[in-house]
């Protein structure tokens, strides 16, 4: 088939997913600001808040994870003109969101104590708990607001959760600016102040996203007079189906890139805090892809809904292609900048943490080289994983993401990232290993599910 036959979607693809991957690239945003102005205070400070928000990735993995399920099946009551069907889809959804935001915020705030049990730099730890008490509660608005963002996508009013989260992001900075540093006159509270303002900025997020869907004809009466108690159990059922298969999915990849984080504190907090800017830096390129994998699911699950698929193929097809192009532009860009980008966190004028920030530097430069590498396995498996749940195909699929980060990707670094062996690059290599095992067994699971649907459509 001629490449014109892909890139004649590109347009239409970009109009879904550029708002979604800068709402994604959003909520990375305050996590670089955070880790820019927290780098300012000093190496243990910005360890502090990579440990803490490795146990918050863990809550988001599962929490947003879980709110895709809705995407898949509001794009087909969509595309089926079926209010009803997408009102219960929505009112059900958004409820099972907010108790699991709630049984998030528990479950992350009751294992703090784990931290002294990792073998995680003492000063670390102390500085990281008070920080994840704050960061904890914001969990319960930001997966509230994941309920709404996963409604509007598939309703494919995709620019609408982007406003939220731009508004969330200038809450943010300016909380932080001051709360951090003790600005006009507010005392000056260190990494708590970047908690409160995380915390202040996703409150804010859900108010006025919800505000922005209720002032639009196509979306005001799903998200008004909502009878948030009275249930439906199939429809509570079969989100569970979908959801629960979704967020072990997101899990299990998160999950990975978290054990990394515990894998480099056991080398100590300069390691801890290299990985952390790596982390950062790899995590905005992978909200592209990110974005890429929304505007698969809600375009797949629209022609699954108009039973067209060729065209769903042929249009997943076009997707892969502009991830690949988005890929290749990233490793590029990274081995090019791989040792000037970690320099833009850390404070080379800070006497007393020269040696550590320099230290600090040349590692994450070296993680950034491997970051470059898996750029094209990453946008592919979670562009592919998009675009199978917008089949609403998600049990294979966690098989497969559990096999690839759990039983190859996870070894790999541990081995690896010993101090005797590679360090913290070989910690990377394990995640690249993952990442390249799950892209090349979900492609293979995608084309079989196409062909098969096609073959028994004629």
């Amino acid at each position: 088939m001629q490449l014109k036959n892909y890139t004649k979607e590109f347009t239409y693809n970009w109009q879904l997913a550029a708002p979604v991957m800068l709402g994604m690239l959003g909520h990375t945003f305050v996590s670089f600001v955070d880790n820019i102005m927290v780098g300012q205070l000093g190496t243990a400070e910005l360890a502090a808040v990579s440990l803490g928000n490795s146990f918050m990735f863990i809550g988001m993995s599962l929490g947003i994870g879980f709110s895709t399920a809705i995407t898949p099946l509001i794009a087909e009551a969509d595309a089926s003109q079926d209010f009803v069907k997408g009102k219960l889809v929505f009112k059900n959804g958004l409820f099972l969101c907010t108790v699991l935001g709630v049984l998030l915020f528990l479950m992350v705030f009751f294992a703090k104590p784990l931290m002294y049990l990792m073998k995680q730099p003492n000063e670390v730890v102390e500085l990281a708990i008070p920080y994840l008490d704050l960061v904890a509660f914001s969990l319960i608005p930001l997966i509230i607001f994941q309920g709404f963002k996963q409604f509007s996508d598939g309703l494919s009013m995709t620019r609408y959760p982007m406003y939220a989260t731009v508004l969330a992001n200038i809450v943010n900075i300016v909380l932080n600016y001051v709360l951090i540093f003790g600005k006009f006159g507010f005392p000056e509270m260190g990494i708590v102040g970047a908690a409160y303002g995380t915390l202040a900025s996703r409150i804010v997020m859900v108010w006025y996203l919800w505000f922005l869907l209720k002032g639009k004809e196509k979306s005001k009466a799903f998200v008004t007079q909502i009878k948030f108690f009275v249930l439906d159990k199939l429809m509570l059922k079969k989100i569970l189906n979908l959801g629960t298969p979704s967020a072990m999915q997101m899990f299990f990849e998160v999950a990975i890139f978290t054990a990394a984080i515990w894998l480099s504190g056991l080398l100590g907090k300069n390691p801890q805090a290299a990985n952390q800017i790596a982390l950062n830096l790899s995590s905005m390129t992978f909200m592209v892809a990110m974005g890429l994998s929304v505007a698969s699911m809600i375009r797949v699950g629209n022609q699954k809904g108009l039973q067209a698929y060729f065209e769903l193929r042929r249009i997943a097809y076009s997707l892969f292609v502009m991830g690949l192009i988005f890929a290749f532009i990233f490793g590029i860009m990274f081995l090019i900048g791989h040792q000037f980008f970690p320099k833009l966190y850390v404070d080379f004028n800070d006497v007393a943490n020269f040696k550590d920030n320099q230290e600090v530097v040349k590692i994450a430069s070296q993680l950034l080289i491997a970051s470059a590498i898996f750029q094209i396995s990453d946008s592919m498996q979670v562009i592919i994983l998009g675009a199978l749940r917008g089949l609403q195909d998600v049990k294979i699929p966690t098989v497969i993401t559990f096999v690839s980060y759990w039983l190859v990707g996870f070894p790999i670094s541990w081995f690896l990232g010993k101090e005797t062996v590679y360090g913290s690059f070989g910690i990377w290599l394990g995640l690249l290993a993952g990442l390249t095992t799950a892209a090349i067994l979900l492609y293979f699971r995608f084309n079989y599910l196409t062909k098969r649907l096609i073959l028994s459509n004629n």
